[in-house]
């Protein structure tokens, strides 16, 4: 018997790639109003209150709405993929490796991390708490991306001009991610935030620069490796690359989807200086698997049930 999911926003990127996950499932069976029905308030809210799990794949006002349509004693669990609530009371978030896997498998209400700062969080939050980073330092992450992470306006942008071979935006310094990012990596100040969008429809590069030398701690390029090693041990989806002799990292136009995300720690001679890259999919661990991922935990089944991994 299969337990059901109610995709609300099921028409968009994200919605689609998480019924594309759930429908080969082996535990859970996606939810989806047609198309006469899918922006129905009443149907929303039957959806949202009779189903034990929904996903709500929407803008964030449109998403805070719905939260609202789910009745006090409903015991519906919610993942949210929108940006609504990743720093509100009452909700967990939804990255297991950093939170704990506990602590998603307890929660009814749960806000996916937004693709971006899971790649910053996943390489710095360890190592602030392990105490080789400075929590006062003023991170700066550069980070580009697949054009699917814009929506569908961007998207269309892209498809409709493919002269376009950059696009570097969130110029004006106050993306909505920075409130994420400082909170759950444990810094003391904001983070200087520099996205970037190729031509590739999907994956991710989010890169931290570090001038070691310049930190109190004093900490070597190779000891931060160790250490996220260390931190990531038990885990199927994030994996430390140790031996590397990388030397350059790609985004593929025809990437397939993927649910994982790796993490690289570079230092020069002497590991004075670092550059620590995570590598993912904006539309996988950065979206729709870190979804799939919190349900499986949420529901007492195997963490990478349904997970695109290498």
């Amino acid at each position: 018997m299969t337990t059901p999911v109610f995709i609300d926003g099921a028409a968009g990127t994200t919605g689609l790639e998480i019924v594309e996950r759930l429908t080969a499932h082996p535990h859970f069976e996606p939810v989806v109003l047609d198309e006469a029905r899918r922006k129905d308030a009443h149907a929303r809210r039957e959806a949202l209150n009779d189903n034990p799990f929904a996903v709500l794949c929407l803008p964030d006002d449109a998403a805070r709405e719905a939260v609202a349509l789910v009745d006090p004693a409903s015991t519906t669990r919610i993942v949210d993929a929108s940006s609504a609530h990743r720093v509100a009371d009452g909700w967990t978030y939804g990255f297991p490796e950093v939170i704990g896997r506990a602590s998603i498998a307890e929660a009814t209400r749960v806000a996916n991390p937004g693709c971006y700062p899971t790649g910053f969080i996943a390489l710095v939050a360890p190592l602030v708490r392990a105490g080789l980073l400075p929590a006062d330092w003023p991170f700066t992450v550069n980070a580009v991306s697949g054009y699917s992470g814009g929506g569908k306006a961007l998207i269309e942008r892209f498809e409709a001009n493919p002269g376009i071979a950059f696009r570097t935006y969130g110029l004006s310094l106050d993306h909505k991610h920075l409130p994420e990012m400082q909170r759950h990596a444990g810094l003391e100040h904001s983070v200087l935030f520099a996205p970037s969008v190729v031509p590739a429809f999907r994956g991710m590069l989010a890169e931290v620069p570090l001038h070691l030398g310049a930190m109190r701690t004093d900490p070597r390029a190779d000891a931060l490796r160790d250490a996220l090693s260390e931190f990531y041990s038990d885990s199927d989806v994030v994996h430390v690359v140790q031996e590397d002799d990388t030397a350059e990292l790609l985004i593929h136009r025809d990437a397939a989807p993927w649910d994982g995300m790796e993490l690289r720690v570079f230092g020069n001679e002497g590991g004075s200086n670092a550059r620590l890259i995570a590598v993912l999919d904006n539309l996988g661990k950065g979206a729709s698997g870190a979804a799939i991922q919190n349900l499986n935990l949420m529901a007492g089944f195997p963490e990478t049930a349904s997970l695109h991994l290498r």
